[in-house]
């Protein structure tokens, strides 16, 4: 019912409003119903090649070493009063130095920040987190838990549980949306942003309805709308796709890159082959269509947007128009031999330039 005096808008408005909303939720079902067939197609070559491997599915037991190793940090678990849920994160670098928080992408863990924590502990606290739903944080059973409200509300109630009332924000991929989306309703606790190849939420939804090439290189977007199929694609030739999207020529790391070792690749394994670790990881993307459309908000901090050019899922054009969504100093860095796993594939490029952005902003607050 509309509120006294409020004004209702007239019915062909309405009706607008309602033909567009139906034309999105169409268009989400349709193509997810195309991602459905193609993968299905995918099941039964698969089937008719190797019918002994394609449902092979080893769940590791035991972690591999580098999951303990000393020279990444202490793990450690947090638990939120609000939410009940238990976060697990890796944290080094002395207690009360500035915090740098890192979150993670899709289909990673803590463990893709590696390289960040031995670089950046000399100087901050850096605490990689699990996100809700990965690896040893807990992982509430219905999706309705994985809408962008829960995550955003998960790395306030975070930062303040560790003792802080701001830090360095720095996400990659999907952790990158939430670091946006932090930076955007949170501000006052976000001193830096850093996101490697994300760029603003407003800019991918918009981008990605007016280019049909963003469309088909997000087309796991739609996939992951799906019930438990997903999931058990992912488990298929004991995760073939996982390794795929790391080592694979069209999605994975390059020659020049830093590539991932046997025991990097393990400990991606272990994680992901227990039973059920798929199933909060993909939630996070079955909420995301109701979230739509997101409002334009801009962001007022220093931010530094890092991007593989060579990366399969998100169009490079992208982070050139960010740069209107930032009412602040803005640094772009595109590497044209990257992917998209940036961070992991050129990690001693992407610390010197972390390093220079964080000291450039000291001098400028001095100055």
């Amino acid at each position: 019912m509309a509120r006294p005096g409020a004004a209702c808008p007239p019915p062909a408005r309405r009706g607008m409003v309602a033909a567009r909303a139906l034309l999105f939720w169409a268009l989400v079902y349709s193509y997810c119903g195309v991602c459905a067939c193609i993968a299905g197609l995918r099941l039964l070559w698969s089937i008719g090649r190797r019918p002994g491997e394609t449902f092979r599915w080893v769940v590791r037991e035991n972690p591999p070493s580098c999951l303990n190793d000393p020279s990444l940090g202490t793990h450690c678990y947090v638990r939120i009063k609000d939410s009940g849920l238990r976060f697990h994160y890796v944290a080094a670098g002395e207690r009360g130095k500035p915090l740098m928080l890192l979150l993670h992408g899709f289909p990673e863990f803590w463990y893709s920040w590696r390289h960040q924590l031995r670089e950046f502990k000399s100087e901050y606290r850096v605490v990689a987190l699990d996100l809700r739903g990965y690896g040893e944080t807990d992982a509430p059973p219905h999706k309705e838990n994985y809408k962008l409200d829960c995550l955003i509300a998960d790395i306030k109630d975070i930062l303040e549980s560790l003792g802080y009332n701001k830090c360095v924000l720095i996400g990659h991929d999907w952790g990158g949306m939430i670091a946006w989306l932090v930076a955007i309703c949170y501000p006052e606790m976000v001193t830096k942003l850093i996101v490697v190849n994300f760029p603003h939420p407003s800019v991918f939804t918009e981008y990605i309805l007016r280019h049909p090439s963003q469309l088909i290189k997000s087309g796991y977007y739609f996939f992951f709308q799906m019930p438990w199929f997903p999931e058990f694609m992912f488990t298929l030739n004991d995760f073939k796709v996982l390794k795929s999207l790391f080592t694979s020529q069209a999605t994975g790391i390059g020659r020049k890159g830093c590539r991932l070792t046997a025991e990097d690749i393990e400990a991606y394994l272990y994680v992901f082959s227990q039973p059920g670790a798929l199933t909060g990881p993909i939630n996070h993307y079955r909420t995301i269509f109701s979230c739509l459309p997101l409002q334009h908000h801009e962001v007022i901090m220093p931010t530094l947007l890092l991007w593989g050019e060579r990366d399969a899922f998100m169009e490079v054009e992208m982070a050139e128009i960010t740069r209107i969504y930032v009412k602040n100093h803005f640094r772009l860095t595109i590497l044209s031999e990257a992917s998209h796993w940036l961070q992991q594939d050129q990690p001693d490029i992407v610390n010197k330039l972390i390093w220079t952005f964080l000291k450039e902003e000291t001098k400028r607050k001095r100055e």
